[in-house]
């Protein structure tokens, strides 16, 4: 590797000493004002380079005579005659605003802006250059950058330290470059190859490194599900003109080509919409450049506003984006940021010559040592450069970095880190960290520790963990994780121990095994959190959790298997022992008589306590998704999903007369789910799963076929659960099964045209829960409101049994803040 590197150190050199080095600042003409990444071509390429925020560029050319061409939104372009020697030259450029020709504007007789006639041979011609280049490969220069501007002093109670001994507001929170080389043939063979990349401060780190071209002549533009779900209106899309407002505001003439500059109106607030300008090329009606902003009343989320400035270039026949720069801006918790992505393509190659195997399942590849490259290298092949800025935090974090690995600091971070909160005992929990030896020690917080049901009283559950990672990315680590528990009114002891062991280089592989004495629920999959079952006990006086104990040992392999499949495995051994309620159990409920129940199912029609026995069984699955896209580092690949659904089949046998065991079954379960985008129509949601017993001898009930339901207000896990069902009322043992959940989230439609609901980004959700077997039937419809305050989501059930019954509720969620412990 090191021999690789000094070769490289020298094709550089070599390269340096035969070419000459163009440097300069592009600035207003009328005032001097810098422009910020603008860019510098050679005339009739798509080779050069764009400026940086504060104007400068700088660009290696071989000797010999060039026509530099000076290009930025809102300017007249200039070009400069050249010669090009060994020697450094500094060549500046002044442009002025650009100036539009009014004098042919003519509206017609229903006194309709230019404009639109304009917009509507652009959107006639939008799908014949949505994807005109079909085939091509280029290089990439990705540069991206966060800056705060203000932050506050203390966040969750937690002072705000960034650990590089600056107190100032205004700082650099993320520096990344990358060079890579993008490649794409047909709409859905994209792959993207990272040559080179590093992050600030981080030594081992993989910068924003995957190009996103942002292509307008798409009717739906997808910015990201985090800003909006549903995506937004391109000023060209088919119904455009339904969204939109145009004025014409003149023309001007770049390179003989005659090019119309378009101001872009939405039609109404909170809608998906962009503001700004758009250039269209008279006569083929292409995009020239646009100026496009979305506002917070746009219905974006997390920023405030972000601006998106491009400019094409010809090449050939074809035009190509020649430079993307990415402004966003925005409050998050009082944290007040902004900063720019910049992305300059160069070198196309319109008819690449490609391998048969070139487009396999991977999408974005960093080739080995991609983050190693050194300082040299960067400073020659760097197309932008630096801020004084950007270099400064390069060279501060990365010396802070080596100052980080000393061991005396180490040890400074972890006494620091390692001081006791009340918050952290309380609600968070508490971790104990020994960077030097890549270990720590974590405990849960008192709201796990301490719960209360009516067979064990006071349940005292401690469940610390330990760990150690073997590699820097935590690739290989293992997990330590002992539990006892204590209950006081039954006054017992379980105790047992986990180990977690993930390894595995090119695709994940984990081992787990467990073996003590354990309170486990009938249905294994712990539908219950034990703090909920607690505000149900005490306050409702309902003892919803049902609960056994058994002596066991579990032993489970998962591991990756590639082009989107994964096969996990699991033995378990259990001695099962029925548990009683407790002669007085406590409640809070004063006055009205207590709900409690027997320690067993007794939703279930015929259920009746368990006698000892014991239970062995095997689990064998795979989980499939076809198509399945990767992201591959030098050391693994990671899944990143595909357009197809989910697909999983899982076979359980329960094997009588091995180790005493007296259950002998054998169980199937077969799924299949997806997330479908509907852009601006929204995103439909579904799981469908069946199964059942293909024989049946000797079950006992925590081996049924169980589905999650749920009784208490907060609801979770929306696609695998029943919201009002009773926990254990449609346990089975049938032959066949099925149950399927679907959720449509509107993301915004509908909710931006109610006055109240259009300000507070709150959108609606609907769908359907059923189950079904040969004798039972039940279903559930719900209406939602969800993104309250961006955490919370309410939802309005009611549900139907076969027979009559019939169920309502009302249920809350909360993004995760209540999740907890199921022990």
């Amino acid at each position: 590797m090191t021999r690789t590197i000094l070769i490289l150190l020298l094709l550089i050199a070599v390269t340096e000493s035969f070419a000459g080095t163009i440097q300069g600042t592009i600035k207003e003409k009328k005032d001097g004002a810098i422009i910020p990444f603008a860019s510098v071509l050679i005339k009739g390429t798509t080779n050069g380079t764009t400026a940086n925020s504060k104007g400068q560029y700088q660009l290696n050319l071989e000797p010999g005579n060039y026509t530099l061409l000076c290009q930025h939104v809102g300017h007249k372009s200039v070009e400069k005659k050249i010669t090009v020697t060994k020697a450094s030259q500094t060549i500046d450029f002044e442009l002025e605003d650009q100036q539009y020709d009014l004098k042919e504007v003519v509206v017609n007789t229903k006194g309709e802006d230019p404009a639109y006639a304009i917009i509507r041979n652009a959107i006639k011609k939008r799908s014949d250059y949505e994807n005109e280049l079909d085939k091509f490969q280029c290089n990439v220069y990705i540069k991206g950058q966060l800056q705060l501007r203000d932050y506050p002093k203390k966040f969750l109670g937690q002072k705000v330290d960034f650990e590089d001994g600056d107190t100032s507001k205004r700082k650099m929170i993320f520096l990344s470059e990358t060079i890579a080389r993008y490649t794409r043939d047909g709409d859905n063979k994209r792959k993207t190859e990272v040559l080179s990349t590093r992050v600030s401060g981080q030594s081992d780190g993989f910068g924003f490194s995957s190009p996103q071209i942002i292509s307008f002549y798409e009717n739906n533009v997808a910015l990201g599900r985090g800003l909006n779900p549903r995506g937004f209106v391109s000023p060209i899309a088919n119904g455009a003109l339904n969204f939109y407002k145009y004025k014409f505001e003149g023309t001007f003439f770049e390179n003989g080509r005659e090019i119309n500059r378009i101001k872009v109106i939405p039609k109404r607030k909170y809608e998906p919409l962009f503001s700004g300008y758009i250039n269209i090329m008279e006569g083929d009606w292409r995009i020239h450049s646009t100026k496009l902003m979305i506002l917070k009343e746009q219905q974006m989320q997390f920023l405030d506003t972000l601006t998106i400035e491009q400019l094409y270039v010809p090449a050939g026949n074809n035009w190509v984006i020649k430079n993307q720069v990415i402004y966003p801006a925005g409050k998050f918790f009082t944290f007040d940021f902004f900063g720019s992505f910049v992305q300059i393509y160069d070198q196309f190659d319109l008819s690449p010559k490609l391998k048969p195997d070139f487009f396999d399942a991977t999408v974005l590849k960093f080739v080995d040592s991609s983050n190693k490259r050194p300082k040299a290298y960067w400073d020659s092949i760097r197309p932008v450069p630096l801020l004084e800025l950007e270099a400064k935090d390069y060279k501060k974090k990365d010396s802070l970095e080596l100052v980080q690995k000393d061991p005396k600091y180490l040890d400074s971070l972890d006494r620091k880190a390692n001081k006791v909160s009340l918050t952290g005992i309380l609600l968070t929990g508490e971790s104990f960290i020994k960077r030097k030896r890549k270990e720590s020690f974590s405990l849960p917080p008192i709201l796990d520790w301490v719960n209360y049901n009516v067979v064990e009283g006071w349940v005292f559950n401690a469940a610390p963990s330990w760990d150690k990672r073997f590699t820097e990315n935590g690739r290989e680590e293992l997990t330590i994780q002992p539990t006892i528990r204590y209950g006081t009114g039954n006054r017992h002891w379980n105790g047992y121990l986990r180990l977690n062991y993930n390894f595995g280089k090119k695709y994940f592989k984990n081992i787990n095994v467990a073996a003590g004495s354990r309170v486990f629920q009938f249905n294994n999959a712990n539908p219950i959190l034990p703090r909920f079952n607690t505000l149900a006990t005490l306050s409702r006086a309902e003892n919803f959790m049902k609960l056994y104990e058994a002596g066991f040992a579990t032993a489970a392999y998962s591991t990756g298997l590639g082009k989107g499949a994964s096969f996990f495995t699991n033995a378990q051994f259990q001695d099962r022992r029925p548990l009683e309620n407790l002669a007085n159990p406590i409640s809070w409920r004063k006055g009205k008589p207590d709900n409690f129940t027997p320690n067993y199912p007794v939703d279930l029609p015929g259920a009746t306590q368990i006698t000892r026995h014991q239970a062995l069984s095997i689990t064998a699955g795979i989980t499939w998704q076809p198509g399945a896209r990767y992201v591959e580092f030098p050391e693994r690949k990671v899944n990143v999903g595909s357009r197809y659904p989910t697909f999983n089949l899982s076979l359980t046998q329960g094997i009588p007369n091995v180790l005493g065991s007296d259950v002998q079954y054998t169980k199937w379960r077969f799924g299949i789910s997806d997330n479908i985008n509907m852009n601006l129509g929204g995103r439909l949601n579904y799981r469908v799963q069946m199964g059942g017993f293909l024989n049946k001898y000797k079950v006992f009930l925590p081996d049924y076929q169980h589905i999650a339901g749920n009784q208490t207000i907060f609801s979770s896990d929306f696609l695998n659960r029943f919201q009002l069902a009773p926990y254990y009322r449609f346990s089975n043992t049938a032959s066949f099964y099925t149950q399927a959940h679907v959720e449509y989230h509107l993301n915004g439609l509908l909710t931006n045209k109610i006055p109240l609901f259009k300000k507070l980004n709150w959108f609606f959700v609907t769908g359907a829960n059923s189950f079904l077997t040969a004798d039972k039937q039940y279903n559930e419809v719900f209406f939602s409101v969800e993104n309250i305050f961006k955490i919370i989501r309410v939802d309005f059930m009611q549900g139907f049994e076969s027979g009559g019954n019939k169920y309502s509720g009302v249920r809350l969620s909360f993004s995760g803040l209540l999740a907890g412990s199921n022990e």
